[in-house]
Formats: C-alpha cells, structure tokens, sequence
C-alpha cells in the first residue's frame, strides 16, 4: 500500500511540474508576443506620420494653392500656417502629436513663432499635444512661401523649411 501511494505523489508531482513548465513557456511566449505587438504598433506610427508628413503639406489648410502664381508640390504657406496655430479646434484634427514648421534656409538661430515676432522667427510650432507620448519626429522638406511687401509693392518670399510631424505613442 505504501509503494501505491508513493507512485501516486510521484505522478502528482511530474503532472505539477509539466503543468509549470507549460505555463512558464505560454508566458515566455506571450511575452514575446506582447513585445512585437507593441513594435508593430510603433512601427504603424511612424509610418502613418511619415505618410501625413509627405501629403500634409498639399492639404487646404496648409498649401499656398493658386496664391503664390502656379500651384506648387509640396508649398507651405507660411501665413496660413501661423493663423492654423493660434486655432485649437484643429487639435484633434490631424492624430498627431506634434506638427512643427522649420525655415531651413537661410541658417539662423532657433527663435519659436509667436504673433509678435512673426515672421522674423524660424520654427513655428502649429500644434503640440503635452498629454501624449510624442514618436520621433518624421519630416519632409519643403517650400516656404509668405506674402511680404516693399516699397509699396506685395511680392512673394520663398525660404527652402522643413515639415516636422511627431505621431502617438501608445502607452
């Protein structure tokens, strides 16, 4: 009776063990799982801000359209975009984290827009989400046009900027 019941708690103990084992292994391969779901996630990101990035700047809100002579690819109206960031409705708008605009030529050193320095300033800051976990920054270069005025005249001013989009991270 004694080698019965020893047999018994030896195969109690092998069924435990295996059972820990398989357990062990499934959380090791969640693991696994759960990690290359969040870098897929990641990855979708980026490219989905690299896509709004290389499209952003032909949409109405942004693009200088008819106004700058023949319509431009990838024109940056530098006006309405400084009117676009003093507007908060726009803040859901676009799924993104952040949306900068960069004069990139000439070179001069940073100075952040404002309706008081405008347009003597380089980076303008259309809209900045402070609640999210901003991605990297995506980019796309492009023409940076206002309208400025001398003696009188109105003519159009074309810089050489950047278009930077920062998308969502999920937590």
């Amino acid at each position: 009776m004694v080698k019965g019941q020893i047999k018994i708690q030896q195969m109690a103990i092998v069924l435990v063990a295996i059972v820990l084992l398989f357990v062990i292994v499934g959380l090791f391969f969640t693991g696994f799982g759960i990690n290359y779901l969040r870098k897929s996630a990641t990855n979708i990101e980026e490219k989905n801000a690299k896509l709004l990035v290389a499209k952003l700047s032909d949409t109405p809100e942004f693009s200088c359209g008819e106004s700058f002579g023949t319509g431009k690819v990838y024109c940056v109206d530098f006006d309405k975009a400084m009117a676009l960031s003093l507007i908060e409705d726009y803040s859901d708008f676009w799924g993104v984290a952040e949306i900068k605009i960069r004069k990139i030529y000439p070179k001069e050193k940073e100075k952040i827009c404002n309706i008081e320095n405008y347009p003597d300033c380089n980076t303008l800051i259309v809209f900045s989400d402070k609640n999210v976990k901003k991605g990297p920054m995506q980019f796309n270069y492009i023409i940076l046009c206002r309208k400025e005025s001398y003696g009188g005249k109105s003519y159009d001013k074309c810089e050489i900027g950047e278009l930077l989009v920062a998308g969502v991270v999920k937590k």
